[in-house]
């Protein structure tokens, strides 16, 4: 198994993850095309596999707030 990590701010920038097929989110951003961006970096052109795209999150946190915002 190969993991990459890296911060949602990083993963939605202009990278070619296609090498990827697994999505986690764990840091949620109060505006969803941030996220959106980031998980688009493993649906680009290339991709041959099915992606799947989990998002942890922490009930009763600041995450329900940003949830809410979204």
């Amino acid at each position: 198994v190969t993991v990459m990590i890296m911060s949602l701010k990083a993963g939605n920038l202009g990278l070619n993850m296609v090498a990827a097929n697994h999505v986690v989110l764990l840091d949620l951003w109060w505006n969803p095309t941030t996220e959106d961006q980031a998980i688009d970096r493993a649906h680009r052109i290339g991709q041959t596999r099915p992606v799947t795209v989990l998002r942890l999150t922490i009930e009763n946190t600041i995450e329900d707030r940003i949830l809410a915002l979204q």
